[in-house]
């Protein structure tokens, strides 16, 4: 865009230095001396007035034409100082020029993305501290009966303590994973894996835990998929994290059923429940941090992190539900890391 504005200000200032020869080329032809007065040709043609009146004309216009500019140019410098102070919610008018329009938009954009961010940053402190409120409360509650006498130190009360502090333990390692899958800093071992293995092991793991609630716990396997190269342990994480949920979510006699198929975008991995369904309103939120329903035992980080582990392999995801028949929660591998 700025080579534009730049290309456009270089063919006006060519364009007038060419009227400027053209003119002096015709008063030369027609014999004038070049200061209104007759030449060899005894004509008289007083071009000079042809320069004169072009010049007045463009430096009024490129008055304007600076005006035009400055105006929107110096809205946009009002905005940024003020975002500078820290009044996110600045935002700079789009006039002016084309370009000038285009850096407003920008800049707009911008501090809407900063305004949104520091929107996050402080709910996540709010939901880091709500979340750790309550194992905190426990823990010192305990403490302080044991140190009054109240609850001996025996093992029944030693274990509550240590429960409470494995829950904050598992916030912060949560905490600690997401951010560094969402900064795109987190290492990932990739290795040749089977994809049928990937899902053979998950309901190996989630087998018992479907029993005791009994619920279904099937696959739905093709069997051409290919040979995946991603980092096992991640994926296995994202396939328990989401069948977990799953089970969480489905009563007893119902079905969780975890298919994966090959697709023209990569490997397709799917987790079907028959569920109770997620209202539509908090369906496009279910992926965000400490989303959850109000019976949910967990911190809510679940699929916020599995959302982060499938976009770390450069993978999609997303949630369909419907209230009353059940949840399903895709995510594609891309072939690229794939063979």
């Amino acid at each position: 865009m700025r080579g534009h504005f730049f290309r456009r200000i270089a063919i006006g200032i060519g364009l007038f230095f060419l009227f400027v020869f053209f003119v002096g080329w015709l008063g030369a032809w027609l014999g004038n001396d070049g200061f209104g007065r007759p030449g060899p040709r005894g004509r008289f043609f007083p071009w000079f007035l042809f320069f004169l009146v072009p010049l007045v004309v463009g430096f009024v216009a490129f008055g304007r034409a600076v005006r035009r500019t400055a105006r929107p140019i110096g809205d946009v410098m009002e905005a940024a100082a003020r975002v500078a102070e820290g009044d996110l919610s600045a935002r700079a008018p789009v006039q002016g020029p084309s370009e000038v329009r285009d850096l407003a938009d920008a800049f707009n954009r911008m501090a809407g993305r900063l305004e949104v961010n520091e929107e996050q940053r402080r709910n996540l402190l709010a939901d880091v501290a709500h979340e750790l409120r309550t194992p905190l409360a426990v823990i010192q509650g305990r403490v302080e009966g044991m140190a009054d006498g109240i609850y001996p130190p025996d093992p029944e009360h030693l274990a509550l303590i240590e429960q409470e502090t494995t829950v904050m333990s598992r916030l912060l390692d949560d905490l600690q994973l997401l951010s560094k899958a969402e900064a795109g800093v987190l290492e990932l071992h990739l290795v040749d894996t089977d994809a049928r293995e990937l899902i053979e092991t998950a309901l190996a793991t989630h087998g018992s835990q479907a029993d005791v609630a009994g619920i279904a716990l099937r696959a739905d396997v093709s069997d051409d998929l290919p040979v995946l190269e991603v980092d096992a342990v991640r994926i296995g994480e994202v396939l328990s994290n989401l069948i977990t949920n799953a089970l969480l979510h489905t009563p007893a006699e119902g079905t969780v059923t975890v298919a994966a198929s090959r697709t023209d975008a990569g490997v397709a991995f799917a987790i079907r429940d028959t569920g109770e369904g997620i209202p539509a309103e908090q369906l496009p939120h279910v992926f965000d941090r400490f989303a959850k329903s109000p019976e949910s035992r967990g911190a809510g980080l679940g699929l916020a992190i599995a959302k982060s582990l499938v976009q770390a392999h450069g993978g999609t995801i997303s949630a369909e539900s419907e209230l009353g028949r059940g949840t399903t929660i895709r995510f594609v591998l891309p072939l690229e890391r794939s063979r």
